[in-house]
C-alpha cells in the first residue's frame, strides 16, 4: 500500500471543500471571513432565523480559538454560538456545538428543530 505523505498538508481544504460541498448542496449560501489583521479566519458561516452562526471545519484536535474569539466578541452581536465539525462526537460547551463531519446534511434540520 502506497501512502501520499501529502495528505496531511492538504486534509484541512479537503475536509473544508466536501463540508463545503454538503452546505451547498442544502441550499446554504456560503460565506469566509478573514478580519484584517488574519488573527481570525472561519471557514463558513450560515444563518439561522436569529443569528449568524460562525462553522468551523477542523482536520485535527486543535483549539477552535478563531471561534471562541467571534463568540466571545461583543461587537459581534448576531453571533449566539457557533458550530464545529470535525472528526468528533456530538457535543456543546456552551458556546459551540462539535458535530462530526458525516452530520453536516443533518445541520438544516438541527437548526431547525433547536429554534422551535
Amino acid at each position: 500500500m502506497r501512502i501520499n505523505k501529502n495528505f496531511n498538508t492538504y486534509k484541512g481544504a479537503i475536509y473544508e471543500n466536501v463540508v463545503g460541498d454538503m452546505l451547498v448542496k442544502e441550499e446554504y449560501e456560503l460565506f469566509f471571513y478573514k478580519n484584517e489583521k488574519g488573527t481570525i479566519k472561519m471557514d463558513f458561516f450560515i444563518r439561522d432565523k436569529d443569528s449568524l452562526i460562525p462553522i468551523e471545519v477542523k482536520s485535527s484536535d486543535n483549539a477552535t480559538i478563531s471561534l471562541n474569539k467571534l463568540i466571545d466578541n461583543k461587537q459581534y452581536k448576531d453571533i449566539k454560538y457557533g458550530i464545529k465539525l470535525g472528526y468528533k462526537n456530538i457535543g456543546f460547551n456552551g458556546k459551540f456545538y462539535t458535530l462530526p463531519y458525516f452530520l453536516t446534511f443533518f445541520l438544516k434540520r438541527f437548526l431547525k428543530e433547536k429554534q422551535d
